[in-house]
């Protein structure tokens, strides 16, 4: 049994929105044409209270900067995706219509998630594990927002705890912030991620 899991597909994350990925809504026909694929779909929304520890403006330091807590290192984010305003809705154009489950994360006001699987302590489950354990998922296949953080520690974490893992490049788009696509394309395919167009 595959899943499609689509990250993080929202309003700040596209052109026009507080942390905008280039070109991140042109993934949108690709990933709706995916969702018949598929015979269970998982979206994945980032959901932050206002003042959240990941945003720099709670820290009076610039954004993009990086800090150190509890759980490790930190990226300092503009503010993004606060929970109930229109950056965190899902992008207008997203088939969510299709989806089987809408997973919430980030909204632990100390923690970050990056991963559709766990917080950024690695250790805080989200639930998606159970979810797809129970639908009886063996493999997952990850689209969406953005390729070199949250798809790429939600791959590395779904190979983690053993699914087949792919990652559908071409319906994902990065922010490539210090080279960090790079690392995050190296990290996946060093877990045995399958990385395809």
């Amino acid at each position: 049994m595959d899943a499609l899991i689509v990250i993080d597909v929202q309003n700040d994350f596209c052109p026009g929105g507080a942390l905008a990925v280039a070109g991140g809504d042109a993934i949108l026909p690709r990933v709706n044409a995916m969702m018949g694929a598929f015979p269970v779909r998982v979206l994945t929304q980032d959901w932050h209270p206002a003042g959240h520890s990941s945003f720099a403006s709670g820290h009076g330091l610039a954004p993009y900067g990086t800090i150190e807590m509890p759980y490790g290192p930190q990226v300092l984010w503009p503010d993004h995706c606060v929970q109930g305003t229109a950056g965190a809705d899902f992008h207008p154009d997203l088939n969510t219509d299709a989806a089987d489950l809408i997973l919430r994360k980030g909204f632990r006001p100390a923690i970050d998630s990056y991963s559709a699987f766990f917080e950024n302590d690695r250790t805080t489950p989200t639930g998606l594990e159970g979810y797809l354990r129970t639908r009886g998922v063996t493999q997952v296949t990850l689209a969406g927002l953005a390729t070199d953080f949250c798809v790429a520690f939600s791959a590395l974490d779904a190979a983690r705890l053993g699914f087949a893992t792919r990652v559908a490049m071409g319906a994902c788009r990065a922010i490539d912030l210090n080279a960090s696509l790079e690392e995050a394309t190296g990290q996946m395919r060093a877990a045995g991620v399958e990385l395809e167009d």
